[in-house]
């Protein structure tokens, strides 16, 4: 009896000292997070083109394409492939997902890196948004901290469109409708089963597995989120099938250089700064 008692009292104070901690934490990082009207500007992102007199393109200056939709434009099957990729609890969980958590908090302890799983679609956007990609348990606090600052300042469909519109999907596309284009040369609307599960595979790894720097990988990624589809009844198996056997075409679509002048991109870059500040890079 004493025994058990002794281990009761222990087990509270353990998680009294943890809850300590979280609090602790919090206090300390929480002012430096970025308030929700913040996060809510989503800037249409075009590069700066620069032609010679008579039309030509020398080149493009600016680090990323975007498009701001709103998520009633955005196709139910293309949002329905981002959460059977990514969180297909998301409209259940509180911006977090307590299995996946655990997973990370487990392997934060064996390996002293944050780099594994646990992140639902609300962290992704908190990370995008301001905590950075590196693998630290200051970093995941963070992450933790404005997800549940977005939770209850957002709706859940508010945090889904902000999602779709600011994700990094390789070759310079932010949000779905960016790489839309970049990829396929389309608008939402158009996009197949094939191509919206494509998409909707490029947040795990998007330079590394996109369809015009790896197919092969792409394919693979795109098997695994029409297998998701399916088993969640988005799709049916015989659509599953049909879209497998789609081939995995994709082109960088955009204009495309004409005149080889790199000084003269360079020149531009620096005047463009100089005369209207950074934000004349991205239209």
């Amino acid at each position: 009896m004493k025994i058990c008692v002794l281990g009761v009292a222990g087990a509270t104070m353990g998680l009294i000292t943890l809850a300590m901690l979280i609090a602790g934490a919090y206090f300390y990082l929480a002012p430096g997070l970025p308030s929700v009207e913040d996060i809510r500007e989503v800037p249409l992102e075009i590069p700066l083109q620069a032609n010679t007199r008579d039309g030509r393109m020398i080149g493009e200056v600016g680090e990323r394409f975007r498009t701001p939709v709103d998520l009633e434009d955005v196709p139910e099957l293309l949002r329905n492939a981002f959460l059977a990729a990514e969180d297909d609890r998301f409209f259940e969980h509180p911006g977090y997902d307590y299995q996946g958590l655990a997973r990370a908090a487990i392997n934060l302890i064996l390996t002293q890196s944050a780099s594994q799983g646990g992140s639902t679609i609300t962290q992704q956007l908190a990370r995008e948004y301001y905590v950075g990609r590196e693998r630290t348990f200051v970093r995941k606090a963070r992450e933790l901290f404005l997800s549940r600052r977005l939770e209850r300042e957002l709706s859940k469909e508010e945090i889904l469109e902000l999602y779709l519109n600011k994700i990094f999907l390789g070759n310079r596309a932010y949000g779905v409708a960016a790489a839309a284009q970049v990829y396929f040369g389309k608008n939402l609307d158009e996009l197949n089963i094939a191509e919206s599960a494509t998409l909707a595979g490029l947040p795990k790894a998007p330079s590394a597995i996109n369809p015009v720097r790896n197919p092969r990988r792409a394919t693979t990624r795109r098997a695994y989120v029409l297998r998701r589809l399916t088993e969640l009844d988005f799709i049916s198996e015989a659509e599953r099938r049909e879209a497998l056997a789609f081939p995995m075409e994709s082109n960088l679509h955009g204009p495309r250089q004409e005149v080889g002048a790199p000084w003269v991109l360079e020149m531009v870059r620096k005047e463009a700064i100089a005369r209207y500040g950074t934000e004349a890079l991205t239209g």
